[in-house]
């Protein structure tokens, strides 16, 4: 990840943390003025017309920074050509040639031969009736 991609994350989450502040902080509609401030501060801390306007404003604000960065951010990641799976950062098999051919291993065999002094002997199946199934009980 480069540095700038490093910067841009960085900043979309403190934004992500700073509407989460301020949503957090906003008071709901039935809330008294002061509820949040203790009595009457709110109007000596966001002005006379109270954290309404104040608190709404920078939320919008903030929220529009919010959805730039996130278009930004999949743009910055669409365009890095690093392999992000395990599976693009496997380096293909290098080939290996095959044996020549040898008395022991004709040209057609897929298969090394065995010599016959070392094979084991080899026995037929013997076929076996299958079992019958016992009578129901009754």
């Amino acid at each position: 990840m480069s540095w700038v991609q490093t910067l841009a994350v960085v900043f979309h989450v403190l934004l992500a943390a700073a509407i989460i502040g301020l949503v957090l902080i906003q008071r709901g509609k039935g809330a008294d003025a002061g509820a949040g401030f203790g009595a009457g501060a709110s109007g000596t801390v966001f002005g006379a017309r109270g954290s309404g306007s104040f608190l709404s404003r920078t939320t919008a604000i903030m929220a529009t920074l919010f959805f730039l960065t996130s278009l930004g951010l999949s743009y910055l990641f669409s365009q890095s050509t690093a392999p992000t799976s395990v599976v693009d950062r496997v380096q293909p098999a290098q080939s290996v040639p095959a044996p020549a051919p040898t008395q022991s291993n004709p040209p057609g065999a897929l298969l090394p031969s065995v010599p016959e002094s070392a094979a084991p002997a080899t026995t037929q199946p013997t076929a076996t009736a299958p079992a019958e199934a016992p009578a129901p009980a009754k």
